[in-house]
């Protein structure tokens, strides 16, 4: 499946069916009266958070959403029929932006939220509704209430409980495949990585969702390498992992040039707690491990793991330290999430992409 998480769309609720002009004609029945019935009510256009998706990707192929409209008024007091809502579905994590992409109309943050985006139109009156001890015959009706509609951005942004961040090969890579089910590409080369990929980790009966991201460069604030558009994924993250390549050429740098680009995105990304893992222990000796952990807290890190994703040294002490972030719950319990107004997750259930 491809993944995609930018799309603009165009939405547009169903007109109102317009009412009828009629009169009663039957035989022995000297003077009908109007009869004309009103018109249906257009289709509203809903969106709801459904499970099982992760992307976009749908909204490649179609950009244009119309519900249908009101059914036509008749004779003999027939109204038109409510026309059907459409409902799109979308991922959870998903925000509707409008097209200028300066005000967040909704946010989608658990499974089965719906909103209602555009109210169908009202059908019209028909020349019954008109009918009065003045106006015997009436021949006006309207011809119901036109549709909304607008151009909306959708992005997505993926639901994790940890972010993983670093260097390109830092072997973000392997280090989700081993703790979560994530089966994510692994490669001797920089950015294998070029989509973000989730992964579900159940340690000592809990459960939390892992989010791994593109690498970063210095300058990917300015559009170098990838980028760092990828960083929204994270957003909502409780903490996040940093991975630092310990046979890189200066891991005090590396952590440096992260740092940097996580404050340059903003969002709060800066603020939020971080624990850095030397990566590939089983490549360097123990005494070098140490050594760099000293300049790395001497740097500004509170704490350092030594951690090998290829054979799992320090792994479950640094999964222990990311469990005192997250809020205590098992694998039994249903997935909930809602968000504050500084995107905040406030839930105590976990989330689950699958």
């Amino acid at each position: 499946m491809h993944f995609l998480d930018q799309a603009k769309i165009f939405l547009k609720s169903g007109p109102g069916g317009p009412g009828a002009v009629s009169f009663r004609r039957e035989k022995y029945i000297e003077y009908g009266g109007p009869d004309g019935g009103n018109g249906g009510k257009g289709g509203d256009v809903i969106m709801v958070a459904a499970p099982g998706l992760n992307t976009l990707i749908d909204f490649r192929y179609a950009q244009h959403f119309k519900a249908k409209r009101g059914g036509h008024g008749m004779g003999r007091d027939r109204y038109g029929a409510g026309a059907k809502d459409l409902v799109i579905e979308v991922p959870v994590g998903t925000q509707v932006l409008s097209e200028d992409k300066e005000e967040v109309l909704f946010d989608f943050t658990h499974e089965g939220q719906t909103e209602l985006l555009l109210e169908g139109g009202l059908g019209g009156r028909g020349n019954a509704a008109y009918k009065s001890s003045t106006n015997r015959a009436p021949r006006q009706h309207q011809p119901g209430e036109p549709g909304e509609e607008m151009w909306v951005w959708l992005r997505l942004k993926l639901l994790a409980d940890v972010g993983l961040v670093g260097l390109p090969n830092a072997g973000k890579s392997t280090f989700i495949n081993a703790v979560s089910n994530a089966g994510a590409k692994v490669g001797a080369y920089a950015f294998t990585t070029l989509i973000p990929k989730l992964g579900v980790v159940r340690h000592k009966g809990r459960e939390f969702v892992v989010a791994d991201i593109p690498g970063l460069i210095e300058g990917a604030a300015d559009g170098a390498g990838i980028g760092d558009r990828f960083l929204g994924h994270i957003e909502r993250c409780r903490v996040l992992v940093h991975l630092i390549d310990i046979n890189g050429d200066d891991p005090v740098e590396a952590m440096r040039i992260v740092e940097g680009e996580l404050e340059a995105y903003g969002a709060a990304l800066e603020d939020k707690p971080r624990l850095i893992a030397l990566n590939k222990m089983d490549l360097a000796d123990a005494e070098l491990g140490e050594a760099f952990a000293e300049e790395l807290i001497a740097a500004g890190a509170d704490k350092v793991f030594p951690v090998s994703g290829a054979t799992g040294q320090g792994m479950e002490a640094l999964m222990d330290a990311v469990l005192g972030y997250l809020p205590h719950r098992t694998m039994t319990e249903q997935p909930s999430a809602e968000i504050d107004d500084d995107g905040v997750i406030e839930d105590d259930k976990p989330w689950s992409p699958i």
